[in-house]
């Protein structure tokens, strides 16, 4: 090998390890990296199930709500491959995230959400503000236009979520030639949400809807162990991961509940909970939950029935896995008769000719 060549062989070595080296050392990364790596405080992003909230048609009037408390119920730990953890492994602010979810409702207008989860705190200031009137005004009872009473809701929701599944899905790929290679991993996890809405005067469960949100992780990653001489070794390697939060994966699953329940309470019958003032646009929009139900129905047919096939994907299909119809026969023509038919059948059966 020529010394052109061992020289650039070298050099591209020695590249290579400076630039690694200046990516483990950090304690020696400068403070503008860093800055420009980070990012300014911003409002959060929107999810595409938060603007479908948003957007929905509202009803004739706000429906009042109350939510006391809506937190994790699984009580499982966040996962460790190395050692044990003890952080939760979905949002305990679940009772936030719902009352966000149900003030965003048809932009604020589909339901007036009272304070519940902190009562107390609340009954501690109405207190505080009768005391103080009481000794420094000299008023034996604070007037009503001063301290109104708290409202009071009709429908009461409860729930929570009740499911993180870690590794519902996992698996890879990768090559490797020559100390060349690289390789792909990705890995699912599920969280579940239950919702139901209760009567206040009666105690009945009005309606109750589960949702659930997959979470998804992806790892690539490319290496280099090769010898590029007989006593020079090569060896480097990159990647890079994406992890979707979990704790945006929860706020969607419950804006998804938060949807179902009301699509849930707007059908049309004996059980209508509420209604779109716009009933047009709500019409609209019953129809594509309708539709979305009928294809989680029919995914769950797919999963346990081989030969049964959505009509919605393939009407082909469909129409050899369900039986088919009988057709009318052509114009001009006459149906045998039952009782002929089965005359028929049973002079075949005896090896006679069928009668026409």
């Amino acid at each position: 090998m020529s010394i052109r060549g061992n020289i650039v062989k070298r050099s591209a070595a020695a590249a290579l390890v400076g630039c690694m080296a200046a990516t483990l050392g950090g304690c020696s990364v400068p403070h503008e990296l860093v800055a420009s790596a980070s990012s300014a405080p911003q409002i959060a992003h929107v999810t595409p199930v938060q603007r479908d909230l948003i957007y929905l048609p509202p009803p004739p009037q706000p429906v009042p709500i109350a939510v006391y408390s809506f937190t994790d119920q699984t009580g499982q730990l966040k996962p460790s491959e190395n050692i044990q953890s003890l952080s939760r492994a979905v949002t305990q602010g679940g009772t936030s995230v719902l009352i966000k979810a149900l003030r965003d409702a048809g932009n604020g207008n589909w339901f007036t959400v009272v304070e519940r989860e902190r009562l107390d705190n609340l009954l501690k200031e109405r207190q505080i503000i009768r005391e103080m009137r009481q000794r420094y005004l000299g008023e034996a009872e604070t007037p009503s236009s001063v301290l109104p009473s708290l409202l009071f809701a009709g429908i009461l929701l409860e729930g929570g979520i009740i499911g993180y599944d870690s590794n519902t899905q996992t698996g890879g790929i990768g090559a490797r030639f020559l100390g060349i290679g690289g390789d792909m991993q990705y890995r699912q996890n599920t969280v579940t949400v239950y919702l139901r809405a209760i009567s206040v005067k009666t105690g009945e469960v009005l309606g109750n809807v589960v949702t659930s949100k997959t979470v998804a992780s992806v790892a690539l990653n490319t290496n280099v162990f090769k010898f590029v001489e007989f006593d020079e070794l090569l060896e480097g390697e990159a990647g890079v991961s994406a992890n979707e939060p979990i704790q945006i994966a929860t706020q969607a699953a419950i804006e998804k509940a938060v949807y179902a329940l009301i699509m849930e309470g707007a059908q049309p019958g004996g059980r209508q909970l509420w209604s779109f003032a716009d009933a047009a646009a709500g019409q609209t929009y019953l129809n594509h939950y309708k539709e979305e139900k009928e294809r989680a129905i029919a995914a769950a047919f797919r999963r346990t029935g081989p030969y049964y096939t959505d009509p919605i994907d393939d009407p082909k299909k469909a129409a050899r896995a369900k039986p088919a119809k009988p057709q009318a026969r052509a114009s001009g023509t006459r149906q045998a008769a039952p009782a002929k038919v089965a005359a028929n059948n049973k002079q075949n059966s005896a090896g006679q000719p069928a009668a026409r």
